[in-house]
């Protein structure tokens, strides 16, 4: 893979042979996201667990303190007053079957969360294969399904992000932006691996954590001491 002369500028401050700590990862990380936008800064947590067993599956939600400094639209599956109340807390887009063919048809997806209440599961059910492969798939354990819809549209606005294994049995998640300071980097990204901790399978064996990497979207990634994390 083709690396730009800016990437590899960067990728100069990173010493590949050392698992830095969470302060000096962050502080590396700002300082290699040198793009002309304000970059995410993403964690990449690799997982011991095999995600093709149930029992070993990781999936859940967690508000980040300071957000994630990006914008979300929000689109909400519901009737009724429950869609009244959506509009109400502030939902991107309110509807129910009609919006199905908009979706199916026309490739719609100006959204970045969906969010149903169980009544409506049937009908956004039939979306399943637009929806699973792009992880917008509504889901109990994310809090997205739920008749309480004010609260789940005010938990997205506030910050609160999903996270879940992919086919190699790792965690990709924002944890904010480049332009936070280090402290709400630092605070994001705690919070974000003290629930990961409490949603380790009881069943696994042997090693729950095995690396984890922070990077900025144009950035090379840093990786930490995941002795250090998990004390």
């Amino acid at each position: 893979m083709k690396r730009g002369k800016r990437y590899l500028e960067a990728a100069k401050n990173v010493d590949r042979s050392v698992l830095y700590d969470t302060a000096d990862a962050i502080a590396l990380v700002k300082k290699n996201a040198v793009a002309k936008f304000d970059e995410t800064v993403e964690a990449h947590i690799r997982t011991g667990c095999d995600g093709r067993h149930a029992d070993q599956q990781i999936r859940g939600a967690v508000v980040l303190p300071h957000g994630t400094g990006k914008v979300v639209r929000i689109l909400v599956f519901a009737k009724g007053v429950k869609a009244d109340e959506a509009q109400a807390a502030g939902a991107d887009y309110v509807g129910a079957e009609e919006l199905i063919p908009k979706i199916q048809n026309d490739g719609w997806l100006d959204f970045d969360v969906v969010v149903a209440t169980p009544d409506m599961m049937g009908v956004v059910g039939r979306l399943g294969r637009v929806l699973g492969p792009k992880g917008l798939m509504p889901n109990p354990k994310a809090g997205t399904v739920t008749m309480d819809v004010t609260k789940a549209i005010n938990d997205i606005k506030a910050g609160k992000i999903e996270y879940r294994l992919d086919k190699t049995n790792i965690i990709h998640v924002p944890v904010g932006k480049a332009s936070f300071t280090e402290e709400q980097l630092a605070n994001n990204f705690q919070t974000l691996m003290d629930a990961i901790n409490k949603a380790r399978p009881s069943v696994l064996k042997g090693t729950f954590i095995k690396s984890v990497t922070l990077t900025s979207t144009m950035g090379p990634g840093v990786k930490l001491n995941v002795t250090k994390l998990m004390s």
